[in-house]
């Protein structure tokens, strides 16, 4: 599975300084070939899709013949990482900087916004003269300035938050004809999300493509991610398996059928041969791994290798990257970027550094190996927001140490299911003197918040979901129907001094209901949404800045609206849902703010 190194003789400052950014992304390799056309990029990552769900990986039960055949035409890293959950993943692919660094660590919790002090994957390529598209989940921010046409995207097809039916989406979104932002107008579309993706995606493509101009398509599937809703006929085959299976692999199974038909595009676009194509996935399995895991421990959210190690294929015929060949060396999601910026020999004018390397020479067969290097693997759990330090996994060639008190050798034990943390105290001591390191450079701005902007002209009125309320975890439609009493803080920049009213709201507006009534289940195309339970809300109280204000609320009231003056600067706002005795029954799940 992992080949070994010796270890015994490696100096502990090269381990250090190989995971610490001391390497600026390999930008204009002198030793590559300037390549005469620049490559068009295409990354699909899906969502909870692990690497055992694959059936070139060995699985005995779920097809999926295109990508084999994508795997078959590609270099494939085998030991290649991600973060444990989805927008860790996406944050460190899209910046090259470690999770806990860049501020998009955790699914919510206002801890899922990548700070704007990184650029981004698709500022890089805008900056290299490429159109970007950006088609499906971004999860990396919902509010100006840190939504996807902010960040670098010329063209953007989304949805808020996590997954389709998170607290922000819209009400009732079930997979299929939903409505999805388009360059941040909401807009319906007919279909299932993931084909709907995709077609948009490759009408994009053939647009750039009749203009003549390189593009970067990042294509991002809800899919396989809960809830876990798919046409019929793709759960057909696999009816012999328990429903939640039946249905997840179904998922996969319609993903694949698209990743066929975005093939036979750059085919007959004739594309094929002078693009970069990359699938990747965002964490470990969240069924599949019921039915098979490649034989690793743990599955989406844990610090074992099923929930990290994904799959990784990477493909450029013109380019000299095609398969099939095999990698092994330790790699990461923060080393594809300086590897891209490598590749396409895009500019870097102000000399970012990156948490992960260029693999672009180990990728031609220039270098045969990586140096030697440890990673760390760390995210902000949803429950429990606040990072801890030692709750990660350092990775070091075969060695794995987790949570700083299991010690796994991979060359004997690829299932992590005997540590041996006494029998090598040099190994793990060199681990935790990295870890110690790397945690004192993370730990200074861990627990600060990127401030989402009100009064903008760039966005004016802005939505507040509850999904963002700091270190608050409310970030589900399913949550909001069952009325869960939390509450939280946003915090905010008011762009400017002025008069704003503040609406507050139990229900989404689109769902035009009275604020304290409660909602039947609804019947979604393949499944069903619960009740949405009544809440007896006699009062609604405001704090925003020096404004602290109660006002009764009426039955018949869909929305309760408060007129604030705001000076220019950082605020907080917090909002309560009262009933007659003052009893908290909730914060504002929904909170409009608009500029007068």
């Amino acid at each position: 599975m992992v080949a070994g190194k010796a270890l015994g003789a490696v100096s502990l400052f090269v381990v250090m300084c190989g995971a610490l950014a001391c390497n600026p992304a390999l930008a204009g390799n002198p030793h590559r070939p300037k390549h005469p056309v620049p490559p068009n990029v295409i990354i699909v990552m899906t969502d909870d899709q692990g690497y055992g769900d694959l059936s070139v990986h060995g699985n005995p039960v779920l097809r999926t013949p295109n990508l084999d055949q994508l795997a078959s035409q590609s270099i494939r890293l085998t030991d290649f990482h991600v973060a444990p959950m989805c927008t860790p993943s996406r944050g460190q692919l899209l910046s090259g900087r470690d999770a806990l660094f860049n501020g998009a660590m955790n699914i919510a919790n206002g801890r899922a916004i990548l700070r704007k002090t990184f650029p981004t994957m698709a500022d890089f390529f805008a900056g290299g003269g490429y159109r970007t598209g950006l088609f499906g989940k971004w999860h990396l921010g919902d509010n100006y300035p840190y939504r996807p046409q902010d960040r670098g995207f010329d063209e953007t097809l989304t949805f808020p938050s996590s997954h389709l039916s998170s607290a922000p989406d819209y009400w009732n979104n079930d997979y299929f004809d939903d409505f999805y932002r388009h360059n941040g107008q909401l807009q319906q579309y007919a279909g299932y999300c993931t084909d709907v993706f995709f077609n948009e995606a490759m009408q994009w493509i053939r647009q750039q493509a009749a203009s003549g101009q390189p593009f970067f398509a990042y294509i991002t599937p809800n899919a396989a991610h809960s809830p876990l809703f798919v046409p019929s006929q793709y759960r057909a085959p696999y009816a012999s398996l328990p429903a939640t299976q039946a249905s997840f692999f179904g998922m996969i199974a319609n993903i694949d059928e698209n990743m066929g038909r975005l093939e036979q595009m750059l085919i007959n676009e004739g594309l094929r041969e002078n693009t970069i194509l990359i699938f990747m996935t965002d964490n470990g399995s969240t069924n599949g791994d019921e039915i098979f895991n490649a034989g690793m421990r743990g599955e989406k959210t844990t610090l074992y290798e099923g929930g990290h190690r994904v799959p990784f294929f990477i493909r450029w015929p013109e380019g000299g990257l095609s398969g099939p060949e095999v990698i092994g060396e330790l790699a990461q999601a923060q080393d594809v970027l300086p590897t891209l910026i490598d590749l396409a020999e895009l500019p870097n004018p102000q000399g970012t550094t990156f948490d992960g390397v260029s693999l672009a020479r180990l990728l031609d067969g220039q270098q045969e190996s990586l140096p030697d290097r440890m990673l760390v693997v760390q995210y902000s759990r949803a429950t429990a927001p606040v990072p801890r330090k030692w709750d990660a996994a350092i990775l070091w060639d075969r060695w794995r140490l987790i949570n700083n008190t299991s010690l796994y050798d991979l060359a004997t034990d690829p299932g992590q299911t005997t540590s041996v943390i006494t029998a090598y105290p040099d190994v793990v001591a060199q681990m935790r003197a990295h870890y110690e390191a790397w945690w004192n450079r993370v730990a200074p701005t861990v627990n600060s918040f990127s401030r989402l902007t009100i009064g903008s002209d760039a966005a004016n009125p802005v939505l507040l979901a509850s999904s963002e309320w700091r270190n608050v975890l409310l970030n589900q439609q399913e949550q909001v129907r069952n009325a869960l009493a939390k509450n939280g803080i946003w915090t905010l920049q008011v762009a400017r001094a002025a008069t704003y009213r503040v609406d507050l709201r139990r229900w989404p507006v689109e769902a035009d209901t009275e604020i304290t009534a409660g909602l039947p289940p609804y019947s979604a195309v393949d499944g069903t949404y619960v009740a949405g339970k009544a809440l007896p809300i006699a009062r609604a109280r405001l704090k925003v800045g020096s404004f602290n204000q109660t006002v009764p609320v009426a039955a018949t009231d869909k929305v309760v609206s408060f007129t604030v003056n705001l000076p220019a600067g950082p605020t907080d706002l917090q909002t309560w849902l009262l009933d007659a005795n003052g009893k908290l029954l909730a914060g504002a799940y929904y909170v409009t703010v608009t500029r007068l």
